[in-house]
């Protein structure tokens, strides 16, 4: 059982200290500006993105979706970092000026840019490369030499120290772009590319689904057994993982000589066609968050005794706001592979393989499995609870739910899909929307 404790939050995010890992960083990392797309509207992961944008959806019941690339660039050591957010991004605002307030031990920044009008130009961002032309007059004012271009909507592990030292040995090379094996069924919703023998990228498709064409652009075995990724031999192709690292005059010339808007299926593909672009492998995790599928299995596999993504490394700590919230309190409950957070009241008989989120409070009698509580916001005046005698199992209830007495949520009829406000069914997944409240003795 992993229960998040006062001194961890105090320990990641008070910025009385500094904000940067303790790590000595062996690269030089003043050169790089990150840039966090964060304007993401999410509508495959509806309900749970109605009233938020995906970077601000809560993950492992305490982080924001947003601190894995902001923790991920601060613990590299960089400290110029941009943010850019546009679809319902008031939570995402209120989370980051909260987490990263600046002070005088963090030298740098982490500004928020939002989409605005400006004198001759009145459209919203209408893709990633969109996002960041739009913003090209504020980040030239920095001296970075290299723009990391990050999504806010990922899981990952990453030390992009290494990937500003691949740059740095090949100055040839004008763009990199991050990528890992990934399967045939993975490859049709990513970026795939074929690499040659210098790691450098001779072609690149985004979401290939001919058959034909995914089997051009398997990547041969003798490039894969170099790159010490495991034996999985179902992984033949090199998937993008949306992360790039651009020389600043690359990024700036192929953003006003391509006008078109996103960078995996316009601008990536200019640039191979120009040649001097590489590949980067990493041999760590990654999850893209694009669905209600992936974000329920992602954040179950936290509960993991050996999870592939993790949120308690020492040294590399996932940052989040501060709650200023007491530890849990546990009344008689059977509790199994299971996080559990602050401000949390247990009466529950069983917990299993689940996450409570923060201020979750489950009454007596109750039975969770396999399911993510994600908790009560702290301004509420009274709050929402999961009462007696109640039965979960594979479950997403949003924030600030309220369930009744001897409510069962089980799937009953087996729905793979379905819509029902304030219920719905994603891939066999119960999703209940944020605020609802569901009556004394109610069965799904």
């Amino acid at each position: 059982m992993n229960i998040a404790t006062q001194n961890e939050l105090q320990r990641l995010v008070s910025l009385k200290g500094s904000l940067l890992s303790p790590i000595k960083h062996k690269v030089d990392m003043s050169s790089v500006a990150t840039v966090v797309l964060g304007g993401g509207q999410g509508s495959r992961l509806f309900p749970l993105t109605q009233n938020i944008c995906k970077p601000s959806m809560l993950f492992g019941g305490r982080y924001r979706l947003i601190d894995v690339p902001i923790s991920n660039s601060l613990h590299a050591g960089i400290t110029q970092i941009f943010v850019l957010t546009q679809f319902l991004s008031r939570s995402l605002h209120r989370h980051i000026f909260q987490t990263y307030r600046q002070d005088h031990i963090f030298p740098g920044f982490i500004e928020v840019l939002s989409a605005e009008q400006r004198p001759g130009q009145t459209d919203w961002f209408k893709g990633t490369a969109d996002a960041v032309r739009q913003n090209t007059e504020y980040l030239l004012e920095t001296s970075a030499e290299y723009f990391l271009i990050l999504s806010g909507d990922q899981l990952y592990n990453i030390n992009f120290e290494e990937l500003l030292t691949c740059a740095q040995q090949q100055p040839e090379v004008d763009v990199w772009v991050a990528t890992l094996p990934v399967t045939a069924k993975d490859a049709t919703r990513m970026g795939i590319m074929k690499i040659n023998e210098d790691n450098h990228i001779i072609d690149f498709y985004e979401k290939p689904k001919d058959p034909h064409l995914l089997d051009k652009m398997k990547t041969p075995k003798s490039i894969l057994g170099k790159m010490e990724c495991g034996a999985d031999d179902t992984k033949e192709f090199l998937g993008s993982m949306g992360i790039y690292l651009f020389r600043r005059s690359a990024l700036f010339d192929l953003l006003k000589n391509d006008p078109r808007d996103d960078f995996g299926k316009h601008i990536i593909p200019s640039q191979v066609k120009k040649g001097k672009i590489g590949a980067f492998v990493h041999n760590g995790y990654w999850e893209d968050i694009g669905t209600i599928e992936s974000f329920y299995y992602a954040n179950l596999e936290l509960n993991q005794e050996k999870a592939p993504f993790s949120c308690h490394s020492a040294d590399a700590p996932l940052y989040t706001a501060h709650s200023h919230l007491p530890g849990p309190r546990i009344f008689n409950a059977h509790i199994r592979s299971s996080t559990i957070c602050e401000g949390c009241i247990i009466g529950a008989d069983e917990v299993t393989n689940s996450i409570l989120g923060q201020r979750s409070v489950i009454k007596r009698g109750s039975v969770i499995r396999d399911s993510y509580i994600m908790g009560n916001s702290q301004n509420s005046s009274k709050t929402p609870s999961i009462g007696e005698n109640c039965f979960i199992k594979k479950a997403i209830i949003d924030k600030n739910v309220t369930i009744g007495n001897n409510v069962r949520i089980v799937n009953r009829d087996n729905h793979t899909n379905h819509d029902q406000d304030p219920i719905y069914v994603r891939d066999g997944i119960v999703v209940i929307s944020q605020g609802a409240i569901i009556p004394d003795n109610f069965i799904f």
